[in-house]
């Protein structure tokens, strides 16, 4: 392909930010390369395709598996259409300077097809649209006429019973009118994204450009880019490019140079105040009153979990967050010497079952059970309740005890200006307790965790780093429940 055309996911990138075009055209250097968080999810997108591709049986499959394939698939297409083929999947058109592939396509009557994008979300969204229409564009400018419009997406009320059936995890949504009311805006749009990729200069890169839901990926990429101060509005919390688009018009560069008139929500006002005071807020009372409903003995609880959008096993629906490891941190009393328990799982088989008999031997039927964000552990203890029927009285149990220890930090009972406007433990964490690092890890994040798990255990990788990455993950989870002890004590200790 001409670096002068531009495909369906060059025109996507445009509608997100110009520059990002410009820069994949011109100096994608600059841009990030994708990293193996990002690679397993477009991998489980393949992965879901391949479902999705199996409600069209009777299909020609014309795709490619190399750059010579690719050079000849608008001629292959052609080929196919001509020879009478009534599903086409990865079909390729292209006329002038634009060109696509074709997820799937079926003719209908009058010679016309009806189109088909696999997305692997729960349902269609809002950026499929522009995604579909551009492909309309490009298949009426090649000589054919699309009549109707679908997005073949995840069925997210599926559970798994045995094997998988494509046509209970996948559902199909007409998305015709929506889709073709972007005809205009299509058309404007490709001339715009043309004129884009022949300019000399990279577009503005402010971050007030992005659209489609694109800010924070592009707000990442931009501060690469840029230099910018610490304490700058692009660090404000979860600003949106409305919000930095007003504050750039008005000269404002730093958070503290805020104006006292210009409108930001709770949290945005909180990190305002706390960065341009450059003091701690701390209300002492709410923070004694929080602590009045943790009751002794303490059970620091974390999970890590799986997730795929093709559940493994069988209770489980697409994207369900399956718990395979946890640990468990135990304070009896005030004084008492602190214990630690832990459980992961280590063979290709449901983890819930020998990890809800380990915790439940473990975990006391009496006490506070603390964790950070509650709706994600209580969410983890309801699935596996209904999984497990027998032990549902015992998740039960347990949530009627969760305290969520985010709460004082979220609800802004202690602010500190590096927390960011965060209540993450990856923000709070640093500034409280600043001997413990994840950074000394070899895991550091919840979505490393999960990848490395899923790739080692599941799917059989990493079969010579498995044990490296078992004792990494180990050490990650006991760090979570770690921080958190450290966190109560450090509240205890300030109230």
């Amino acid at each position: 392909m001409s670096n002068m055309q531009i495909s369906k996911s060059d025109y996507m990138l445009f509608l997100r930010h110009p520059a990002w075009l410009w820069l994949k055209k011109h100096d994608k250097d600059k841009l990030p390369p994708i990293d193996e968080d990002t690679q397993a999810i477009f991998d489980a997108g393949y992965v879901f395709e391949s479902y999705a591709e199996q409600l069209f049986p009777d299909a020609v499959k014309i795709g490619f598996d190399n750059f010579d394939d690719y050079k000849t698939l608008t001629s292959r297409t052609k080929k196919a259409i001509d020879e009478g083929a009534k599903t086409i999947i990865q079909a390729g058109f292209e006329s002038g300077k634009i060109t696509c592939i074709c997820d799937v396509l079926v003719r209908g009557d009058n010679d016309s097809f009806d189109l088909y994008e696999i997305k692997s979300s729960t349902a269609p969204r809002p950026e499929h649209e522009p995604d579909l229409a551009f492909q309309i564009e490009v298949i009426k400018c090649a000589g054919y006429k699309v009549e109707r419009v679908f997005v073949v997406h995840v069925n997210n009320e599926y559970i798994r019973n045995g094997e998988v059936q494509a046509d209970e995890l996948v559902k199909i949504t007409e998305v015709t009118d929506r889709v073709k009311k972007l005809k205009e805006f299509t058309k404007d749009n490709i001339e715009k994204a043309l004129e884009v990729i022949k300019c000399n200069e990279c577009p503005d890169i402010s971050p007030a450009h992005a659209k489609l839901g694109a800010f924070s990926d592009w707000l990442s990429i931009y501060k690469t880019m840029a230099e910018i101060d610490e304490y700058s509005i692009y660090h404000l919390c979860s600003p949106g490019a409305d919000k930095i688009g007003r504050l750039e018009a008005l000269g404002v560069k730093r958070i503290a140079d805020i104006p006292d008139d210009f409108h930001l929500d709770t949290r945005q006002l909180r990190q305002f105040q706390a960065t341009k005071n450059n003091e701690v807020f701390l209300n002492k009372q709410r923070i004694k009153e929080f602590l009045t409903h943790i009751k002794y003995p303490l059970y620091f609880l974390d999970y890590e979990t799986l997730s795929s959008v093709v559940p493994y096993f069988d209770g489980l629906g697409p994207y369900k967050q399956l718990p395979f490891q946890y640990s468990l941190h135990v304070l009896e009393s005030p004084d008492a010497e602190m214990k630690h328990f832990e459980y992961l799982h280590s063979d290709d088989s449901n983890p819930i079952k020998p990890l809800t008999e380990a915790l439940k031997s473990q975990i006391g039927a009496k006490g506070t059970v603390l964790v950070w964000y509650e709706a994600f552990e209580k969410g983890c203890n309801e699935l596996m309740g209904k999984i497990l029927p027998e032990y549902e009285e015992f998740y039960k149990g347990v949530n009627e005890r969760v305290i969520d220890l985010m709460i004082p930090f979220s609800t802004g009972s202690y602010v500190h200006k590096d927390f960011f406007g965060s209540a993450s433990i990856k923000n709070v964490l640093p500034v409280l307790i600043p001997e413990l690092s994840y950074k000394d890890l070899d895991i550091h994040a919840g979505n490393a965790a999960q990848r490395l798990w899923m790739e080692a255990v599941l799917d059989g990788k990493h079969k010579d780093k498995k044990d490296n990455i078992l004792a990494g993950l180990l050490k990650y989870c006991e760090l979570d429940t770690l921080a958190m002890v450290r966190i109560y004590q450090f509240l205890c200790k300030i109230s």
